[in-house]
């Protein structure tokens, strides 16, 4: 627990509504104390649960309080996947909270069912950079509104590599050799886990050229439309995460179990493996773990001619159509979304600010991840323009694939759960 200022962590102020949400271990709940006079009451939800991040999120929400003593938010998170199905209970029941958090496949059933508020009003909209805004617009309206633009990448152990003799791949033959070497020695080269890893691979591989030719807009609508299968595009890329399985590049009955950026840092930090696929914003938590040996996150080496990162708008905000508190919520949203706010929360996630003059994170064992988010060398994981739940989608095709399922049988299924989805629109 975190005590700061006049926040106190209040668990029984949300047990009631927590039952909704399968209430556990994992929730932790940012309640404040109270104020005399005509208070209005927010609360906020959201899947960031560290401490670190709780931290920044209480402090922007005290700096808030301080401004306007007649607004009072209680911030409550839930780790992990859980957060979303405890969200959709939540709404379901009529019990949705003022202002949660989002990602790209929960904001389309939520945008579907009407259940969140347009955004577009907001002053802090026009500091967006292009690239965030043609994220956000939905014909006109904005229904959420991201704090940070985080990055996928490949974590390497320079001591482990320096010692074998190896150097850090920059394209995707440079990888397979190394791999290669330390499986031969009886090393498993890469860490990953059970959610981003692969699939962020796997989409960045497959999209890569269609981002380079800016053709997003044209091969998005025809995958909206059916006209095109999401397994002509992402193929290349979960047959690179097959073969690794196969070779014990990855070891599938650990990765299968083990979750991201909690058991892979713990994995990883051990010293025993060159690589580790995941976020890029856990560059700061693996500090605090103090490894005994040197790092870099750098872009995923899985071109012929070079590398890649894989980009998010995230860590999304959305406002409750349903809220009582409209007009408060917003100008909290507001608030948080100033450059100032955003740019504290960004640096805390080791990521990048999605606003026009934003600084780049400052944190040192991603500064090799610059080059190629300045060029353009990205790919967006979960773009606004598909209108399907990839996120969802390819982490399920992963764990089929870390389980032994043939990649020919998961590319069939994503196929038939896309065109599922599409039949429910």
């Amino acid at each position: 627990m975190i005590r700061r200022g006049t926040a106190v962590f209040c668990a029984a102020l949300f047990l009631c509504i927590s039952s909704l949400a399968g209430c556990g271990s994992s929730n932790v709940v940012v309640s404040y104390k109270e104020q005399e006079g005509n208070i209005t009451t927010l609360t906020f939800f959201g899947n960031k649960y560290e401490p670190e991040n709780v931290v920044v999120i209480e402090d922007i929400i005290s700096s808030f309080m301080n401004e306007n003593p007649g607004i009072r938010v209680s911030y409550e998170s839930i780790k992990g996947n859980e957060y979303y199905e405890a969200l959709k209970k939540r709404i379901e029941a009529g019990r949705g909270d003022d202002i949660f958090m989002v990602n790209h496949d929960i904001i389309l059933e939520l945008e579907s069912l009407g259940k969140v508020a347009d955004l577009s009003g907001l002053s802090s909209i026009q500091n967006y950079t292009d690239n965030m805004l043609s994220q956000m617009d939905e014909n006109g309206k904005v229904y959420w509104i991201p704090t940070t633009v985080s990055m996928f990448g490949l974590y390497c152990n320079l001591d482990i590599l320096k010692k074998h003799g190896q150097d850090i791949p920059e394209t995707l033959a440079e990888w397979e050799d190394v791999c290669g070497y330390f499986a031969s020695q009886g090393i498993t080269p890469i860490v990953a886990n059970n959610d981003i890893s692969l699939k962020t691979l796997a989409i960045g591989k497959g999209l890569f050229s269609v981002y380079q030719e800016n053709r997003q807009k044209e091969v998005f609508e025809r995958l909206n439309n059916g006209e095109e299968k999401l397994s002509s595009y992402l193929r290349p890329g979960f047959s690179i995460v097959e073969d690794f399985i196969e070779k014990r590049y990855i070891d599938p009955a650990k990765a299968i179990i083990t979750n991201k950026t909690s058991d892979d840092l713990k994995e990883f930090v051990k010293g025993e493996s060159p690589f580790m696929l995941t976020g890029a914003w856990a560059a700061g938590r693996m500090e605090g773990m103090n490894p005994d040996f040197s790092y870099k996150v750098v872009p995923l080496p899985v071109l012929a001619d070079g590398s890649l990162i894989v980009i998010n708008a995230d860590t999304r905000l959305s406002v409750n159509a349903d809220s009582n508190n409209m007009e408060a919520a917003m100008q909290f949203v507001e608030y948080f979304t100033s450059k100032e706010n955003i740019q504290k929360f960004a640096d805390q996630q080791s990521s990048f600010s999605p606003l026009k003059g934003g600084n780049l994170s400052p944190v040192s064992e991603i500064q090799t991840m610059l080059l190629c988010y300045e060029s353009g060398r990205t790919v967006i994981g979960a773009d606004a323009l598909l209108d399907l739940p990839i996120w969802n989608i390819t982490e399920e095709v992963s764990k089929k694939l870390l389980r032994g399922e043939p990649l020919e049988a998961a590319m069939e299924w994503m196929d038939c759960q896309a065109e599922a989805e599409r039949s429910t629109d």
